[in-house]
């Protein structure tokens, strides 16, 4: 990892863009993974750390609109009239900051690793936003509610899997709790 900040840069392509600064950064090495090429950031700021940390906020911002996309509401695949599209604007934003919210107390709980695989290998991201973790959520409590015999079933069956299906409860009442 390293980071540099050069100050007046003329960037060109062709015609040229005209004079800025540029920040260049490489993120350090963490638990053996290492981001493959470093950040190169055009800015009108006057120094690094406030430029690195602005362009990291930037992946939060990335993740909501892919959220707002085909990720999560398909809001670009909506054929509404502008007042209509505004109330449902004003609807997903309440929806999301609901998920998100949610999303934000199962982590701190530590109970995601239930509602969804938290990581994979050879994954340098996270892999889901807030938003996903409190929509898997969700939908986790209403399965469990939905096959709540047929698991009671299978529990009498095999005993030696009852604390592992306490702990999933525990989990289930931590994330029905009022945020």
């Amino acid at each position: 990892g390293g980071r540099r900040f050069y100050e007046n840069v003329n960037l060109t392509q062709e015609k040229g863009f005209g004079r800025c600064n540029l920040a260049v950064y490489w993120k350090q090495k963490y638990r053996g993974k290492q981001e493959l090429e470093p950040w190169y950031l055009s800015t009108n700021l006057t120094d690094i750390s406030t430029t690195i940390k602005i362009y990291g906020q930037r992946f939060g911002i990335e993740a909501m609109f892919k959220d707002c996309q085909t990720g999560g509401y398909n809001l670009e695949g909506s054929q509404a009239s502008p007042d209509r599209l505004v109330r449902i604007i004003l609807l997903i934003a309440l929806a999301m900051t609901s998920a998100w919210l949610q999303g934000k107390k199962t982590q701190s709980q530590k109970q995601q690793s239930y509602v969804c695989r938290p990581n994979e290998n050879k994954r340098t991201r996270r892999r889901h936003s807030d938003f996903w973790i409190g929509l898997y959520g969700s939908s986790w409590i209403v399965s469990m509610n939905e096959c709540q015999e047929l698991v009671l079933e299978m529990m009498a069956l095999v005993r030696n899997k009852m604390t592992f299906y306490r702990q999933g409860m525990r989990a289930v009442m931590l994330i029905q709790q009022p945020l």
